[in-house]
């Protein structure tokens, strides 16, 4: 792109001598536009109207409201402020013209006026200023740019979790409803987890934002697991329940899979994969896959813990009726130091009614035949 000069910029002429006005206005219009002022009051009104001035030619001594006075003012209205101004001033000492530049003009110029030099400087300003709207205007289009393409990796990053959660949600017992139930539950409670001085730098906004498309994807892994097994309607032997357990690296590797295929060196699918991995271990280590304990334990999987924990309580099963959201709750905070983290059982403890609320809200239907297909207890069910 190139600048484009062939528009007559406008000049603002401020002074409240009528010799002054005619002498520079006669200076300036063959190349420019000009507006005149005669005192300050009506400069401040000429140069905040539409369409703004592009350069200010300022007298100094003028009666009521002085020229550094309406520097001042114009520099400090946002409409004004990137005008840039000239003084033209019979005001020659070195303190005025130091007191000139520290109000904000970009030039002081001292009468009487040389008409070359005047020219000069002005055009010298004109082409700084326009550059520097030119840059001004490339920054706003790259930045906005950059915010569609933002806009566009995320629905790509969205359309690719919510793919991955339905085709997990083809393969279980479990509704779409507990999908929706538990990564607003894991929202939650990272939210309160922000109010925790220990939590806050690892939970910042974005960060929860992603908690909570990832969540969808923490049983991927049972799309792996045999029919005979996973739909086993009955307690699974030993044998199968070692199987079972396969689903938290099943469901690692094939995000891991999709992170290589990205080839990002910080995939948006991390968290999915730390969640899908771990969200089985327990705070006291008799979990699995990997029998972590306490803070080996990401965070993300020890959110989805209490999460997929109390849904499954409060869930209607053909071997139990949902469990009353008390006594869920009950059940957790005796969790509290041995399946679950100690902090977010106090968090959820506090906000266990927001969970009662989410549940309500993403409420299973009663005839829906997955639903009374499950048989897996919460204590055995991965």
């Amino acid at each position: 792109m190139t600048l484009d000069f062939t528009q007559k910029q406008t000049i603002l002429v401020v002074d409240d001598t009528p010799d002054n006005l005619a002498l520079m206005t006669g200076l300036l219009k063959d190349a420019y536009r000009t507006k005149v002022a005669n005192n300050g009051e009506r400069a401040l009104s000429i140069a905040s109207t539409l369409p703004l001035p592009d350069l200010i030619l300022l007298d100094i001594m003028m009666p009521g409201m002085d020229g550094y006075e309406v520097c001042q003012r114009l520099k400090a209205d946002p409409r004004t402020k990137d005008i840039p101004i000239i003084f033209l001033t019979a005001k020659t000492e070195v303190e005025d013209e130091q007191k000139g530049f520290d109000t904000g003009c970009v030039d002081y110029i001292t009468k009487p006026i040389s008409p070359p030099i005047v020219l000069a400087r002005v055009k010298t300003h004109l082409l700084l200023k326009s550059a520097k709207d030119f840059l001004s205007d490339q920054n706003s289009f790259l930045e906005n740019e950059i915010s569609k393409r933002t806009q566009e990796v995320q629905v790509v990053q969205d359309v690719t979790i919510m793919a991955m959660g339905s085709l997990a949600e083809t393969r279980d017992n479990e509704t779409g409803n507990h999908i929706r139930r538990t990564q607003n539950y894991v929202r939650a409670l990272a939210k309160k987890l922000q109010t925790n001085p220990k939590f806050r730098a690892a939970l910042d906004d974005a960060t929860i934002e992603m908690l909570y498309k990832s969540a969808p994807l923490h049983d991927i892994g049972k799309v792996g697991i045999p029919d005979a097994i996973l739909l086993k309607p009955g307690k699974l032997t030993p044998e199968e329940f070692e199987i079972m357990k396969t689903h938290t690296t099943l469901g690692r590797d094939a995000i891991l899979t999709a992170e290589k295929m990205l080839d990002t060196p910080s995939s948006f699918l991390r968290y999915a994969r730390e969640i899908a991995h771990y969200h089985q271990e327990k705070w006291d280590g008799s979990g699995y896959p990997e029998g972590f304990k306490g803070e080996q334990i990401p965070l993300s999987a020890r959110l989805m813990a209490v999460a997929d924990v109390y849904d499954a309580l409060i869930s209607r099963r053909v071997y139990k009726p949902a469990f009353p959201h008390e006594k869920a709750v009950e059940i957790i905070r005796k969790g509290r130091n041995k399946h679950f983290d100690p902090d977010i059982t106090d968090a959820f403890l506090e906000i266990a009614d927001e969970f009662k609320q989410i549940a309500s809200v993403f409420v299973d239907d009663e005839r829906d035949p997955k639903e009374a297909a499950s048989a897996h207890s919460p204590v055995q069910h991965p």
